[in-house]
């Protein structure tokens, strides 16, 4: 391959870990209500302030051995992956779209959706403060995607959010308690501006697949019972990263049993 390739590769890497750098602020202040851009980046147990060379994304984690260069506290792992995470998800969105406006806008969603997984594995919760806006991102976004046109965008809004609305409601009218938050019907909402109305059913269906997966196996480990709570925002995550690299693919081989 051409040495240009290499290089573009290693430069999208290289900037998806510096994101990463900066999602995993988002990931640890945005559910505490600190401020993303001040104070600069601290150690949370001695509250010393990180150097710019303490703080290069996954190499000063293995240089400092995960671990504060000042009180040697534990720094831990999530941080070196969130980086690599999102150095990996970069390369593979410049893979898949090339040089084009949609690989932008495509790393933006890749970025928020990484941000949000963590910050609901952590606290089960999906802050608004990027859900909401990354819908009305998204429908923007739509003008700048040749294949997605901004009425697909705007039916996955309504259908994503509506679908997911529908269910939780009918969810709890037949069981009596809350069982999807109204986080999941807005992140699914964002998925459907970014993706289109032709997302929504194979992202739910992907997303319900794996949360079925990896929640028996739990609960049966666990001993939990049917209340055993299990945050959704995940699955819809990594379901809307498996249709944006293999959505057109799936569906093809769906429609072909019916031909």
């Amino acid at each position: 391959m051409p040495f240009e390739y290499y290089f573009f590769m290693s430069s999208a890497f290289i900037l998806g870990a510096v994101i990463g750098s900066f999602l995993n602020v988002c990931i640890y202040r945005i559910p505490a209500g600190v401020s993303i851009v001040s104070p600069p980046s601290r150690c949370p147990k001695c509250e010393s302030r990180i150097r710019w060379y303490q703080n290069i994304p996954i190499i000063s984690y293995l240089l400092l051995r995960g671990r504060c260069a000042v009180c040697h506290v534990r720094i831990p792992l999530r941080y070196a992956l969130v980086e690599t995470f999102s150095g990996l998800l970069f390369v593979a969105v410049l893979y898949h779209f090339g040089l084009s406006p949609a690989t932008l806008v495509y790393w933006l969603f890749v970025a928020a959706l990484l941000t949000l997984t963590f910050i609901d594995l952590d606290h089960q919760i999906i802050p608004d403060v990027i859900s909401l806006p990354g819908i009305v991102v998204g429908f923007l976004c739509s003008f700048a995607v040749p294949w997605l046109s901004w009425t697909d965008s705007a039916l996955g809004i309504l259908l994503g959010g509506g679908l997911l609305l529908a269910i939780a409601w009918l969810y709890e009218t037949l069981t009596k308690r809350e069982g999807m938050g109204g986080g999941d019907v807005k992140l699914l909402g964002m998925i459907g501006a970014f993706l289109g109305w032709k997302a929504v059913f194979p992202v739910i269906f992907f997303a319900s697949l794996g949360g079925t997966c990896v929640g028996v196996p739990l609960m049966l480990i666990k001993g939990k019972n049917s209340r055993f709570a299990l945050p959704f925002g995940p699955f819809l995550a990594a379901a809307a990263v498996v249709y944006l690299f293999w959505g057109q693919d799936i569906l093809y081989w769906y429609l072909s049993f019916y031909r």
